[in-house]
């Protein structure tokens, strides 16, 4: 299917990160696009802004006429999140128009590029983010579709000029849905393929197996960079010819040689195949974090970046939204919000926030993502929050799923040992936030809408009488 065959670009689930940055792309390259979501947020607000029509909607009537008079000529593209059932979705298949998934317009995008996929069960969003900051601010002509809101570019989309004969595309490569078989990756790095999505995958053997099918279809002559904790099971069946570079915080191909912690930045001299480069300043805090720019490294070494230029991007990279975000700093507290809604991610956010602030107190707040996540892994939860001086736990964000009974945020409160804890609604929180307030740092933790409370916390915390700034 050749994307130039059509004229007019439909979205059912226009708001998703990912729908997103292929709707802004579309609508860069001057197709007319239409969409509907469930929710207005900001970041359907800013697709409104730039120009791309969002209703709110699940109504026939509201489809665009372009669309309903030009069935040949009207892609739509759906995210799985919308229900079987949903009125506009059922009417455009028994009307046979040509339906596609995100994943797959994505692939179809990435086919004729220079491909960049970033893959893991958690790292990706960041590391795909720096990937682009570190090739974008070099002067590598490229483009960027991200899953998350990059700080440098405020936004989840970057666009290149495509000047050259084939265009460099850096792409997040989702294991949700098993998205990622759509890619056939010139170079891949995976993050991670810790148990995950098991609602999807039934157990870890096919999550396993399906990472390996990802890491199968890199092309021959291909890089894969590869986190040397992930199971060694995935790299064995890489095409012929593939190069392979196992990388971490002490592996022995390459690693953070000389790694300090000044403030909020991390230092640390880049060890790899491709050549050292001392130095290197983050300003991201975060042990997986050096990781992650460790790995991005490599790609930008591959490309032929030089270490001037690695030096210059490690240095002005700024996050993405949601990652170790700092939402507010006061003369006697601290608020941080993070994404992190596995337990590994978790554990390794709280090794962070301890390594930054280790003769502090910390308050958690945690929002757990999805019953069947909750269910597969209560203990780890347990165990990661367990670092935390305090801990706010909050209801179970649903998301896609429906409840599964027994299944609440008491099975990972149970076996928390922090000295202090609580069961809490949003609501709840938030109204005796001033009333709880003794911590030294806050931090918000989780992918549902926990995000919602960021900035009245940040009102809160800055209006507050004792500590006006």
């Amino acid at each position: 299917m050749k994307l130039e065959n059509f004229k007019y670009i439909y979205f059912l689930g226009i708001g998703g990160i990912g729908m997103s940055a292929i709707a802004r792309w579309f609508h860069a390259k001057g197709f007319p696009v239409w969409g509907y979501d469930k929710t207005r947020t900001s970041l359907t607000e800013a697709l409104e802004q730039e120009g791309i029509v969002v209703h709110y909607t699940d109504d026939v009537n509201q489809l665009p006429q372009e669309v309903l008079q030009h069935k040949n000529d009207t892609l739509v593209i759906l995210t799985p999140a919308v229900p079987v059932d949903h009125q506009e979705w059922t009417y455009l298949r028994e009307q046979q128009y040509t339906i596609k998934k995100r994943s797959e317009v994505l692939g179809i995008i990435a086919a004729s590029a220079y491909t960049i996929a970033v893959a893991g069960t958690h790292g990706k969003t960041t590391t795909s983010s720096i990937v682009a900051h570190l090739l974008h601010s070099a002067g590598v002509d490229c483009s960027a579709f991200l899953g998350g809101i990059a700080t440098n570019l405020n936004s989840n989309l970057l666009i290149g000029s495509g000047s050259g004969a084939r265009e460099t595309v850096v792409v997040e490569a989702d294991e949700f849905d098993r998205s990622f078989l759509t890619l056939f990756p010139d170079v891949a790095i995976v993050t991670s393929a810790d148990p995950d999505h098991l609602d999807i995958y039934g157990d870890n053997e096919e999550l396993i197996r399906t990472f390996q099918k990802f890491i199968g279809q890199i092309k021959p002559g291909g890089l894969l960079i590869v986190h040397e904790n992930v199971d060694t099971r995935l790299t064995e069946h890489v095409q012929e010819g593939v190069r392979v570079i196992k990388y971490g915080l002490n592996a022995q191909e390459a690693k953070a040689g000389n790694l300090t912690i000044e403030g909020r930045w991390f230092k640390f001299a880049a060890e790899t195949p491709f050549g050292n480069i001392t130095g290197v300043e983050l300003g991201l805090p975060g042990f997986h974090n050096v990781e992650n720019m460790l790995a991005a490294i490599m790609v930008a070494q591959h490309l032929q970046v030089t270490p001037a230029s690695i030096r210059s991007g490690v240095a002005s990279y700024k996050g993405v939204k949601r990652r170790f975000e700092f939402v507010y700093e006061g003369a006697d507290k601290v608020f941080v919000d993070d994404y992190a809604h596995h337990p590994r991610e978790i554990d390794a956010f709280m090794k962070s926030l301890r390594a930054l602030y280790p003769e502090k107190k910390l308050k958690i707040v945690f929002q757990p993502h999805l019953y069947s996540r909750t269910r597969d892994f209560a203990q780890e939860f347990a165990e990661s929050l367990s670092q935390a001086d305090e801990l706010v736990l909050l209801d179970i964000y649903p998301a896609r799923e429906q409840p599964i009974p027994g299944i609440t945020s008491d099975i990972i409160f149970s076996e928390v040992r922090c000295a202090k804890k609580a069961l809490r609604s949003k609501e709840e929180f938030l109204n005796d936030f001033l009333n709880n307030m003794d911590f030294d740092v806050l931090a918000t933790v989780g992918a549902g809408d926990i995000d919602t409370l960021v900035q009245p916390l940040k009102n809160l915390l800055k209006n507050r009488r004792d500590g006006l700034e």
